[in-house]
């Protein structure tokens, strides 16, 4: 909302720097980080209040889960959630559709998290909300995100597949684009929640593919640099990289009490959400197929859970020692930190190969 102050401005004063997507992603950084700080500790606090036994423990992890972590709280997502939300809501621009599809998908994700993770403390249960809830829910989400993102689109893009490392080509998926956009969405949201595990594992990728989609948001949507780059231009996607800085901001401030070992942990509340805002994002930049390069981890992880679960339907034995993956070098005797600090060290290589996709072409 701080974007209307533009409307005092004659062109030359402090005010003129509120037309600057730039200016008003540092705003949103800065608003995030210093709320998440503040609200912080009572929040962990209160939360630790609420949940006597705090987030329930799988009984087949790994044993030293049961020890660590047993009594931390859950529900951390609702600090990286209403942080960015308000860092967002204050400094990005309230007229621009891609804004709210983003801010809808990110809050629906949310509301289902959150209804999950309550679900599990009140039962004090690993089970939360039924799978097919969940999933019915999604494609829902799916659905109307896909729409409103063909109508912001208009004729020219909506509808269209944008393939890295090609030039001036799109395949017209028309109608069946909405499967696939239920496909990006529900996907990343469950690829997230299915990397969180183990303490600052899921948010520090995240955060590195937020600044990646911060980039591509800012150059897709600037008809100059998106001309220089032969990629494909969306009007309006610069804002997202307001709502993706105040999401950095949130993330560094929840790293801070996340960080091993951790005080509290995001829950479905936050890495559905997180998840969901990421692909929203790629469907706003029509770079869906470079999310999955950019999330590469996330791939990786779903992927493990997805053949560790049809190999033993099929075989009755397993592929890995435990899924998702990081959970296998978990028992193969890996240290959590370690296990933490290569896994972002990977996150960071394929968003750099991801950005790279921007220029090769």
């Amino acid at each position: 909302m701080l974007s209307l102050l533009t409307e005092l401005s004659d062109g030359g004063d402090f005010f003129n720097l509120f037309r600057y997507i730039t200016f008003r992603s540092g705003g949103a950084f800065f608003t995030a980080l210093f709320l998440s700080f503040a609200f912080g500790r009572p929040l962990i606090n209160r939360l630790k209040l609420l949940q006597k036994r705090g987030q329930p423990i799988r009984d087949d992890g790994p044993e030293s889960h049961i020890l660590a972590k047993a009594g931390t709280p859950t529900m951390g997502g609702v600090l990286i959630f209403s942080t960015t939300l308000i860092g967002a809501l204050l400094w990005a621009k309230p007229s621009n559709g891609y804004v709210w599809m983003v801010l809808f998908c990110m809050t629906s994700y949310f509301c289902i998290g959150f209804a999950d993770d309550y679900a599990k403390i009140t039962a004090h249960s690993t089970k939360g909300l039924s799978a097919r809830i969940r999933m019915l829910l999604g494609l829902l989400i799916g659905v109307i995100a896909g729409v409103w993102t063909m109508w912001l689109q208009g004729d020219g893009l909506g509808g269209y597949l944008a393939f890295p490392f090609v030039k001036d080509y799109m395949l017209n998926l028309s109608i069946f684009y909405i499967p696939f956009a239920i496909i990006v969405i529900v996907g990343a949201a469950n690829s997230v929640n299915f990397t969180d595990g183990l303490d600052g594992l899921a948010i520090m990728p995240v955060m590195i593919a937020a600044a990646s989609f911060a980039l591509i948001g800012y150059l897709v949507g600037s008809f100059k640099y998106a001309e220089y780059l032969g990629v494909h231009y969306v009007n309006g996607t610069g804002e997202l990289a307001v709502i993706a800085a105040a999401l950095i901001g949130a993330g560094l401030g929840f790293l801070w009490y996340n960080a091993p070992p951790a005080a509290v942990f995001m829950g479905d509340t936050g890495s559905l959400a997180l998840g969901g805002t990421l692909g929203a994002m790629a469907l706003a930049t029509k770079h869906e197929i470079v999310l999955s390069i950019i999330g590469g981890l996330f791939v990786v992880e779903t992927l493990s859970v997805i053949i560790q679960v049809a190999y033993f339907k099929r075989t009755g034995k397993r592929i890995f020692l435990m899924a998702p993956i990081h959970h296998h070098f978990e028992k193969k005797g890996w240290g959590e930190s370690q296990i933490v600090i290569r896994f972002w060290i990977i996150s960071l290589i394929l968003a750099l190969i991801g950005l790279a996709t921007l220029k090769v072409r």
